[in-house]
């Protein structure tokens, strides 16, 4: 098909692009989820709705241009492919109503950046990002149009309730990863921790760029990336594979004295809750929401930061926040929506003792 012709086709149904307005303040209803297929049913898109939230975040893996009618996709086709993809995600009947009737952020991961795990050394990335700012309707005054990176925040709500949601790129400047030694073995299923310092999993760019984001006034933050940040006792993606560069996340939100911060990834096919509390300024929390219909039922890891036990079926995340209460309660929901799992955080809780 020609490539006009896939353009017009998933160009017509995009929505308006997102705007601060657009969103009811004060925030109170998110919901996120990663790793939809779009060769396969999507159900799971009925609950989202019943939910009724104010914002959806999309964490990556939206679609998966890389693997086609069950094949691997050679390299010299895979923008092709990944536009087919885009194509065909439009036309699913859920989530085209999510996005043409909620408000709605969206970052990537591997699938959607290209190529499974890929990095900086991905040939196609610039032409992918131009695909994903496109099927996203990401408008042409947007400096994600003039720059590397898909990297994006935004700010919502009055003073004393502004809820700050950062999405991560973890695809276009990362390093290559340390392959394993032992495929397979638990704990070290495909890679492993690499301490070279000269490992980046942001670039410099986007580094700075988070630096004076997390320096901006917020009271909720919600930190997207689309790879685990906290969780331990795995060998697949993760920032644990670049243990410096997790640290120097951790220590960037306590030179900034960023309050409020949780964390939500996607990716690993399972659903869980994680909490940081040893190398971290505060009791960092960790949900991970994967996937729509991705799942890997036996997918399992030690866990020792984990909080109780993972998800493997469909999933999707929800945030609700209660301003007078001044919680955040952090649910995996399952395909009909109940909750699975759940985790309370108090706001006093997300902050710097000693600044």
């Amino acid at each position: 098909m020609p490539l006009l012709v896939l353009a017009m086709l998933f160009g017509l149904l995009l929505p308006e692009p997102l705007r601060a307005q657009d969103v009811p303040s004060p925030l109170t209803r998110i919901a996120f989820g990663s790793c939809a297929d779009e060769e396969k049913p999507q159900p799971i898109w009925d609950a989202v709705l019943a939910y009724q939230p104010q914002l959806f975040l999309f964490a990556g893996d939206n679609v998966y241009g890389d693997v086609r009618h069950g094949r691997d996709v050679p390299d010299g086709e895979l923008i092709q492919s990944l536009q087919e993809s885009y194509a065909q995600a439009a036309r699913v009947p859920g989530m085209a109503r999510l996005r043409s009737t909620i408000p709605h952020l969206a970052t990537w991961d591997d699938h959607d950046y290209g190529k499974n795990d890929a990095g900086a050394d991905f040939a196609g990335r610039a032409e992918t990002q131009r695909l994903f700012l496109q099927f996203w309707n990401v408008p042409p005054t947007d400096p994600r149009h003039q720059r590397e990176g898909i990297y994006h925040s935004q700010t919502f709500g009055p003073d004393g309730q502004r809820v700050q949601v950062i999405l991560l790129d973890t695809r276009f400047f990362r390093s290559p990863l340390k392959p394993t030694d032992q495929r397979n073995a638990a704990g070290r299923e495909r890679y492993l921790p690499d301490e070279d310092s000269g490992k980046t999993m942001l670039g410099e760019v986007q580094w700075s760029w988070l630096a004076e984001r997390l320096r901006e006034p917020a009271d909720v933050r919600l930190i997207v990336s689309s790879i685990q940040v906290v969780a331990e006792g795995h060998g697949w993606e993760r920032w644990g594979n670049f243990p410096r560069e997790r640290q120097r996340l951790y220590d960037l939100i306590r030179s900034t004295a960023a309050g409020g911060v949780i964390l939500l990834s996607g990716d690993r096919h399972v659903g869980a809750l994680y909490r940081e509390t040893t190398a971290a300024p505060y009791a960092l929390i960790e949900i991970t929401s994967s996937g729509i219909n991705q799942v890997f039922p036996g997918n399992r890891e030690a866990g020792p930061n984990r909080l109780g036990a993972v998800y493997g079926a469909p999933n999707f995340g929800t945030i609700d926040v209660d301003w007078w209460e001044r919680t955040v309660t952090l649910s995996l929901r399952s395909e009909n929506g109940e909750p699975v799992r759940r985790q309370v955080v108090r706001l006093d809780e997300l902050t710097l003792t000693n600044p």
